[in-house]
């Protein structure tokens, strides 16, 4: 059995454990973050098997699945699905070891079901990024969006049926728009082989050089499922309503990984099979780009909650990312294969540290809090770092995925690279918009501290004349006054689970090479074919 059947198989076993446990609370926690550990632990060999020099796709398992119709389930990596895999392998036991600090679950439901969906999550997603036949991918890019519903619509907040309708259409529609394209190409191989597949390799060198007209459509079909999961601007109107909605841990997991499942499909579907309509179409693909950019950075400034605010953020984070992509240049698109990579990580630690502070404040309304760092330092120096990461200041991880996209675009699309160069000021005014307004002053804000009216009584009940006059009544005098809530700082339980984001965070700030010489091969071998044309 190959590392990435191990992979998809362990959180999927783990998963089916978990369910079984729905009347121990306790026992499921353990049992499923010491399952997403063991994944975590499983990801060193499958990276220390992974050679960047070696061959496109790697690790490679196939067996027939339906053979009348030419279908494998077939599984395997290049360096942009490996880091990928690594991110969720990742993010899955911190979200579980932070779930106590940062959610609590409604009435009547139980955390082995959470857990247990949340693994089955993990299983899909893997698989998702694994697939190297394009029929099994379509078939995982659709039930993987079974148990984020679920996630979304029976553990998030009051309008959490709505949201988590809209997350399923929008992506599902989106999926049967693909599919259609997808038959295209299979048709396409027919006529040119002799028999249908959905093989990836056999289709990248048989659409490739199908007519511009007929590549354009294929494109279509799949750059608007992409687009939708992505989500690039206009496609993107789920994601605040779903972000906003999802218990912080499945907010994660759907801004940090799921979304990236959008790009990662451009860089493995759109350009190597459809070259010549990805250049043809690159300028509309690089408007929405840049539109999402500025229109994301705005609107998170303008927001009043903090799990929207991360939304908008992620919507302008991902037209930085298909900027990279549809530049064409190495450069750009190794930023933007990285960028995937650290939006993840930075992001991620940015939604858990809300989470904490929304769970010690009972309030996601950013008005509801102030000066929060006087009584929480350690956390509020986790918010600045998570902020500074977001903003990519150098000497954290994003800072090198965004220079590269930057500077890699200005050479072929200077345009764009400029427009998107706003988006970087706008990024440091909202960040520290958020963090001035929950961290700095004094402490202030219904999340913080109670109010309350007193009414003194009066200084003398009545005064009275010399001659025997009428007392006179004085008006008691009301006072207000304010008491700090009793806000603990972050644990020792709550740092250990974010270390790993913060050494990360730094780690690949000043030393990105190992992502870099994994990513890069994978990045040269997708733009030859564009490169060509």
């Amino acid at each position: 059995m190959s590392w990435l059947v191990a992979l998809i198989l362990l959180p999927l076993v783990g998963a089916l454990a978990v369910a079984g446990l729905r009347n121990n609370d306790r026992a499921a926690t353990l049992t499923a973050l010491g399952v997403s550990v063991a994944e975590l632990l499983l990801v060193v060999p499958t990276w220390l098997a992974y050679e960047p020099d070696g061959d496109r796709i790697q690790l490679v398992t196939s067996v027939d699945w339906i053979p009348a119709l030419g279908v494998h389930l077939s599984f395997g990596v290049d360096g942009i699905a490996l880091v990928m895999i690594a991110v969720i392998a990742l993010l899955v036991p911190v979200v579980i070891g932070a779930l106590n600090s940062t959610d609590r679950l409604p009435e009547g439901r139980s955390a082995g079901g959470f857990l247990s969906l949340i693994l089955l999550q993990e299983a899909l997603t893997v698989a998702v990024f694994a697939a190297t036949d394009v029929f099994l991918f379509y078939v995982l890019f659709e039930i993987m969006l079974v148990p984020m519903y679920f996630l979304i619509g029976f553990y998030g907040g009051p309008k959490r049926q709505y949201a988590a309708v809209k997350f399923f259409l929008y992506s599902f529609l989106g999926g049967l728009i693909m599919l259609a394209s997808a038959i295209g190409a299979y048709s396409l191989a027919a006529e040119e082989l002799g028999e249908g597949t959905f093989d990836w390799a056999t289709l990248v060198a048989v659409v490739s050089d199908a007519p511009l007209q007929t590549q354009i459509w294929l494109f279509l079909g799949f750059f608007l499922a992409f687009a939708i999961k992505a989500p690039l601007v206009p496609f993107h109107t789920w994601l605040p309503d779903a972000a906003g909605q999802a218990p912080i841990a499945v907010t994660v997991l759907l801004v940090g990984v799921l979304d990236k499942v959008g790009t990662f499909g451009f860089l493995r579907y759109s350009l190597p099979m459809f070259p010549d309509a990805s250049v043809e179409l690159a300028p509309l693909v690089l408007v929405l780009a840049v539109l999402g950019v500025i229109y994301g950075s705005i609107l998170a400034a303008g927001q009043q909650d903090m799990k929207r605010f991360v939304a908008y953020v992620s919507i302008a984070h991902f037209g930085f990312i298909a900027l990279g992509i549809f530049a064409f240049t190495p450069q750009a698109t190794v930023g933007s294969a990285t960028y995937m990579l650290n939006h993840s990580l930075a992001t991620g630690m940015l939604i858990l540290v809300i989470g904490i502070v929304a769970a010690r404040g009972g309030s996601t309304r950013i008005s509801d809090y102030g000066g929060m760092f006087k009584l929480t330092p350690i956390l509020g120096g986790m918010l600045l770092l998570a902020g500074m990461s977001t903003l990519s200041l150098p000497g954290t991880n994003s800072f090198v995925s965004e220079f590269l996209v930057l500077l890699g675009a200005f050479d072929s699309r200077p345009v764009y690279a400029i427009i998107a160069t706003v988006g970087m000021v706008l990024a440091a005014a909202y960040v520290l918009w958020l963090y001035q307004r929950i961290m700095t002053g004094p402490v202030r804000g219904a999340a913080l501290v109670d109010v309350s009216d007193d009414s003194l009584p009066p200084a003398g009940g009545s005064t009275g004349g010399g001659d025997g006059g009428t007392a006179t009544a004085v008006a008691p005098e009301k006072t207000e006054t304010t008491t700090r809530k009793a806000i603990r700082d972050l644990t020792g339980k709550e740092i250990a689970v974010l270390a790993p984001l913060v050494v990360l965070i730094v780690g690949l700030g000043f030393y990105p090479q190992p992502v870099l010489d994994t990513v890069t091969p994978s990045v040269e071998a997708t733009l030859q074919a564009v490169q060509e044309r």
